[in-house]
């Protein structure tokens, strides 16, 4: 525990700042739409690549098959991944529309894993927090997991994710930013950064 606080200590202003950059990425339309892309593209991918890819399909803003798949070198089942961004980008307006009139984060994110195809609790929660419209809810993605597993907050890492044991997990979660006093908004940047060495996305 005294790791995990020695590492909030050092980045808690690099987090602060880059959560100033994600609330600035709900008021841009087009920084909203390359997050909505880019949370879509991250299962079982890393994450510089897949932002790579983004950076690369707007670079020409070409939204056809072949042109999609071309730019997704890296990012893993990229065939059906293409066709995920392909109907994103066309129910983006809507998504916008909907998740800005929302209030309640959880039910905005219960919306996205209902109406957007390819996007479950994780992505759904990520788009949320790296658009400043979430503050409690957890990223439940392999490095989080694996440190939960190593401070005994869970017993496993499931094999698969339903949104019943989704839920349980992500209370454990808040439970445990609670019982750290950090922020759980934060708790995922610290842990994020124990696995990897940055605070990126």
């Amino acid at each position: 525990m005294d790791e995990l606080l020695c590492i909030y200590r050092q980045i808690k202003k690099d987090i602060e700042k880059r959560i100033g950059e994600f609330k600035e990425n709900g008021r841009n339309e087009e920084k909203m739409k390359k997050e909505f892309i880019f949370c879509l593209l991250t299962p079982q991918s890393k994450a510089k690549t897949c932002w790579k890819a983004v950076e690369s399909l707007f670079s020409e803003r070409r939204w056809d098959r072949n042109f999609v798949i071309s730019r997704l070198n890296g990012v893993r089942f990229k065939y059906k991944k293409a066709e995920y961004v392909i109907e994103a980008v066309k129910k983006f307006d809507l998504v916008k529309n909907t998740i800005d009139k929302m209030k309640d984060e959880k039910m905005a994110r219960e919306w996205l894993v209902k109406n957007i195809k390819g996007m479950g609790y994780k992505e759904a929660s990520h788009f949320l927090r790296n658009t400043g419209k979430a503050e409690n809810l957890a990223i439940l993605d392999r490095h989080i997991l694996k440190n939960m597993k190593k401070y005994g907050i869970i017993n496993e890492i499931p094999p698969h994710m339903n949104r019943k044991k989704y839920m349980e997990i992500e209370k454990r979660f808040i439970e445990f930013a609670d019982y750290l006093e950090i922020p759980p908004l934060h708790l995922d940047f610290v842990l994020w950064y124990k696995e990897t060495g940055e605070v990126f996305k």
